[in-house]
């Protein structure tokens, strides 16, 4: 109770607020009485000891005098004191500044802020929650032109010495405008103050009649509600949940579900039709529901709100100011990068292809402006942005640059080594696709009579003499071998694939083999496509170089396996994975568990702008014609091999010991660290990962243990059944029968599902999405897509390929507006906001919790988090090392937990915010 008090009292806001009287200075300033009111208890599962709830009335404070000898028999009334934390807009258009005036004007006159104290404790009289009375906030018209990132004001109650500790607020907006509540703070009570993290926007009543409702920071099993927050608990997750009706307004905070069939616009036209998402055709995680109207043309599908309209989420979901600021910089940064190649295009010949490397370097040097003086002179003229682009170009021409990808920033022809293809593998931007090969050769599980012969075209030949003298089955048997197949993913959709416009894809496997170095090096890749006849050359191996002519065939093969890889990584691993995956989790958590559930408090974090994000990739990332179609390979089919992949998908597999294990890249041992060996000892995301995956799961397993002591009490917990049963039932519906979902009877069953969603959220998601542009920013070391096969020497190209393969070689790569278009979007999800959040950081780091010891747990965490940092510090250093450490080698700093804002290829933010 010592730390709790040290806790509660030194929180930001009593150091802060020159205005606020402590506890403490009203016990010290003529405390005229102290009267008891019943004691204050908090679970008893968490060994605090009983506090006798002390109210200080001071001689100031005193309402109605009480005779001498009825002082211990009748309340005496005395007055609280609340410090709310407003955090204002710093930019407001003409309609805000005008509103924000009036609301000064009329906030004199009645349209405030009112504020009611809920206590925890039931009125004996009235059977119903004890209530002060309405206080409003002071000096709001005062401050309306406060230019500060918080403002605070005050409010005072009158209570009497019987109200028992506060448990809620309700708040009435009766402004026109909106504004966001960070914190409210409660003073006067002799037991410290009592802490509100609001952390939310409340609307004006006049739109949004109902009375928001917030719960102080002491967190509550639904079994030890206090019987004055029960129906307010309640009331709150009713209001969450919504009806399922209608449209959603923009600032509506209701959560509900629904499926992906917002990403085509038929009304646009047959071309832009794409199938729904979600149910028994193509099944899919579910999505946040908006409830707009169906389209004209297909009552299935509905229609779509395109950019720059905002598309719904749950108010308090959308980013905050600071955020929304750097992801528009982003988004100019793309526009302009956009813009002039795509005009460069429009007054072209031809498509104006990469005539050399030279025209990628100078994407970095020179940037495209400086390269089209025409377009600087003349057109900018007359676009509606050229003000802006002239008044950029005049300030900073480093805006109209890309800045160089770390991948050539220390070795420009790094990509082309067999050693660097292999250690990006374990250590590039999608190092979970890797896995040891079980046998040979790999064998399809497609249907052979819709996708051919499952024999691979792989021989023992092709391999034999890549193997230091081992033979195969020895090399299979030592772990020497290792395998990226991406065969029976592709192969349905190459058809379809191969018949668009500037669009060529095999399916791919690559074959690895383990050097005595602890490196990777290929040395075989199987090109697929499907047969098309009984003499079809369906299958094609090729092999390490020779000669000049096989090294460029070679380094086409690799192209191609890397055009694979993006798709997987992008489609797969990054969207499915991380981002749809964990939207069902989140959207029930807000549904089911209550802002008090100690669940919901150890979440709350990472659940933090990824409905957002998820609503902007729907709006202009993976809808029809967006980014992704326009940059990978699939184009038009990358959704539905996204949702391919899905079938396959197993919550139970997705933390990293199981994942690993499952791809045969660690065996379990208990003699290990982290009860686990891998094959490659030095596998860097991996072995970075284990450190981060075993810290996760001692906080999260000491917080479970902190509030259920028994199985039965998770058992019994309704709130947290509720969550995990929607989130399973509804939000993963076209799963829910599976048996693989783990259940949730004991601490254990818990610990591991929280330690698997805050994995994902967090460093899963960091080390696929961070090193995005420090590796494909440089398209030819990762091309998105590929626009040419590999020709055959009986091919009509061939001879074009030997006259020049270089230049076959850049025409088979994206063109120059694919990949500045490129370019600009992992730019844009590459960078750090400034107020990302990251893991082993809180928003309110003291107070986000009323429980003294898991304040101090959590600090124990924040200090395990910095000290892996050191250790993958060390270990970057470390020459023995060779994925992470060398001559030009990249360090793998992808899961390093902290960052700069920017594009720095590190950084483990706490959820899926970009």
């Amino acid at each position: 109770m010592a730390l709790s008090r040290e806790i509660m009292c030194c929180s930001a806001i009593e150091r802060s607020s020159p205005f606020l009287t402590s506890s403490k200075d009203l016990l010290k300033q003529n405390t005229l009485l102290l009267v008891k009111s019943k004691p204050v208890y908090f679970q008893r599962r968490m060994n605090l000891k009983v506090v006798p709830t002390m109210a200080a009335i001071r001689e100031d404070l005193f309402i109605k005098a009480v005779p001498a000898d009825h002082q211990e028999e009748k309340p005496v009334n005395f007055k609280v004191r609340a410090v709310v934390t407003v955090k204002p807009k710093s930019k407001e258009d003409l309609k805000e500044t005008f509103v924000k005036h009036l609301d000064a004007f009329t906030d004199k006159i009645g349209r405030n802020v009112a504020l009611v104290l809920i206590s925890t404790e039931i009125d004996q009289k009235t059977k119903a929650p004890k209530r002060s009375n309405e206080a409003v906030l002071k000096d709001w018209s005062k401050k309306s032109n406060v230019k500060a990132k918080r403002v605070h004001y005050t409010a005072e109650f009158i209570v009497d010495s019987n109200f028992g500790v506060p448990g809620a607020i309700t708040v009435s907006n009766k402004h026109q405008q909106e504004f966001f509540l960070e914190s409210i703070t409660i003073e006067g009570f002799a037991s410290g103050p009592v802490h509100f993290p609001c952390n939310s926007w409340v609307q004006a009543s006049k739109s949004h009649p109902e009375k928001r409702i917030f719960f102080s920071n002491q967190p509550y099993l639904p079994s030890e509600t206090p019987a004055g927050l029960r129906s307010l608990r309640q009331t709150e997750l009713r209001s969450i949940r919504g009806d399922g009706k209608g449209e959603r307004k923009l600032s509506d905070r209701i959560y509900d579900f629904d499926v992906y069939n917002d990403l085509g616009n038929p009304d646009k036209g047959i071309e832009f039709v794409r199938p729904t998402l979600g149910g028994k055709e193509i099944p899919y995680p579910r999505r946040c529901r908006t409830g707009r109207p169906a389209t004209d043309s297909d009552m299935y599908a509905e229609s779509r709100v395109e950019k720059p309209l905002p598309m719904y989420v749950p108010r308090d979901e959308q980013f905050e100011e600071c955020k929304q600021d750097a992801f528009s910089a982003g988004r100019l940064k793309a526009v302009l990068h956009n813009l002039l190649p795509s005009l460069k295009a429009s007054l072209s010949a031809h498509n104006h292809d990469l005539k050399g490397f030279s025209d990628i370097d100078s994407l970095y040097s020179k940037g495209l402006l400086l390269k089209v003086p025409m377009l600087q002179d003349e057109l900018l003229k007359k676009l509606p942005l050229s003000k802006l682009v002239t008044t950029i170009k005049e300030s900073s021409q480093g805006l109209l640059r890309y800045d160089t990808p770390k991948i050539v920033s220390k070795d420009k022809f790094a990509w082309l080594r067999d050693d660097e293809f292999g250690r990006q593998t374990m250590a590039g931007v999608n190092p979970v696709n890797i896995e040891r090969l079980k046998e040979f050769p790999p064998v399809s599980k497609l249907d052979p009579e819709i996708h051919g012969p499952q024999e691979s075209a792989l021989k023992e030949e092709h391999i034999l003499g890549h193997l230091n003298g081992m033979t195969v089955q020895q090399a299979l048997e030592e772990n020497k071998l290792f395998i990226i197949d991406y065969h029976d993913m592709y192969l349905p959709f190459l058809d379809r694939i191969n018949g668009l416009d500037g669009r060529k894809a095999y399916a791919t496997r690559t074959i690895f083999f383990l050097t005595p170095l602890g490196t990777l090096k290929p040395i075989a890749i199987e090109l697929s496509l499907p047969p098309s006849g009984p003499s079809s050359r369906s299958k094609r191996v090729v092999t390490p170089p020779v000669d000049a002519t096989s090294n460029w065939i070679w380094q086409l093969a690799k192209a191609h396996v890397c055009s694979n890889d993006s798709g997987v990584h992008q489609l797969a691993n990054h969207w499915l994975r991380t981002h749809a995956a964990m939207e069902p989790f989140i959207i029930a958590a807000h549904r089911q568990l209550s802002a008090m559930h100690p669940i919901f408090k150890l979440l709350d974090p990472h659940m933090r702008y990824t409905l957002e994000i998820n609503a902007l990739a729907r709006q202009n990332l993976i809808n029809a014609d967006g980014v992704i179609e326009a940059c990978f390979t699939p184009g038009r089919y990358c959704m539905e091999i996204s949702a391919a992949t899905y079938l396959d998908w197993r919550f139970d597999m997705e933390g990293l010991p199981a994942d690993l294990i499952r791809r045969g890249m660690a065996v379990p041992d208990p003699t290990q660290p982290h009860g686990l060996k891998l094959l490659i000892e030095d596998y860097p995301y991996a072995s970075d990962g284990l450190l981060i995956w075993s810290a996760i799961e001692n906080w999260v397993r000491t917080y479970v243990n902190r509030y259920y002591t028994n199985s039965s009490q998770i058992c019994n917990d309704k709130e947290l059944q509720a969550w995990y049963s929607e989130s399973i039932n509804v939000g993963h519906a076209d799963h829910r029968h599976a048996e693989w979902w783990p259940k949730l009877a004991t601490s254990d069953d818990l610990v591991s599902i929280l330690t698997t969603i805050i994995w994902l959220a967090s460093a899963q998601h960091a080390a696929l999405n961070f090193g995005q542009y420090p590796y494909n920013g440089y398209v030819p070391n990762r091309p998105p897509l590929m626009r040419r096969l590999i020709p055959e020497e009986s091919d009509p190209e061939y001879a074009n390929f030997l006259a020049d393969p270089q230049k076959y070689f850049l025409l088979a790569l994206p063109s120059l507006l694919q990949a500045t278009k490129f370019m600009a979007v992992v730019d844009t999800l590459s960078t750090h906001s400034p107020d990302e959040e990251y893991i082993g950081e809180r928003q309110q780091p003291s107070i986000w919790s009323g429980d003294a010891e898991i304040i101090h747990a959590f600090y124990g965490f924040s200090a395990e988090i910095r000290q892996i940092e050191k250790q993958i510090e060390q270990r970057n250093n470390d020459p023995s090392l060779r994925n992470r450490c060398g001559a030009g080698v990249l360090p793998y700093e992808l899961l390093a937990p902290s960052s700069e804002p920017g594009v720095t290829c590190r950084g483990v933010p706490n959820s899926v915010s970009i």
